[in-house]
């Protein structure tokens, strides 16, 4: 029994995929970002494979969440010092630099391992 030729690292060809930001809620799209950045939208899908595409994320500026979360939703990050916590709010943030909201929603929708860093190098954003 022959065996199935399967594609190597270098035969993947990535294809861009434009994804608009203005009528999805974060959630939503960091969800259909992340499996196209992981390659399972793909036919000849391989967990053991970066099969994933780049994506190319428009209209950023015009994000969306459901509820009140643009009042009471806050990023935190710490120093690992004794009052070192730092709290960002999401009104803030999406005034300064609102492609960080969805690149945090990404990255940890990955899976966590060697290939998380590489994943997102192919999400990009459009101006």
């Amino acid at each position: 029994m022959p065996w199935k030729k399967r594609p190597g690292i270098k035969t993947v060809e990535r294809k861009t995929v434009e994804v608009d930001a203005a009528s999805k809620p974060v959630g939503r799209l960091a969800t259909q970002i992340a499996m196209i950045l992981m390659g399972k939208h793909r036919a000849d899908y391989e967990p053991h494979m970066d099969m994933g595409d780049r994506v190319l994320v428009k209209n950023v500026k015009e994000l969306n969440f459901t509820g009140k979360k643009w009042d009471q939703k806050k990023y935190f990050r710490t120093s690992n010092r004794p009052g070192g916590l730092k709290e960002t709010p999401v009104k803030v943030l999406r005034e300064k630099a609102p492609e960080e909201i969805i690149k945090h929603a990404v990255k940890y929708m990955l899976p966590k391992n060697k290939t998380q860093a590489l994943r997102m190098k192919r999400l990009t954003f459009e101006k």
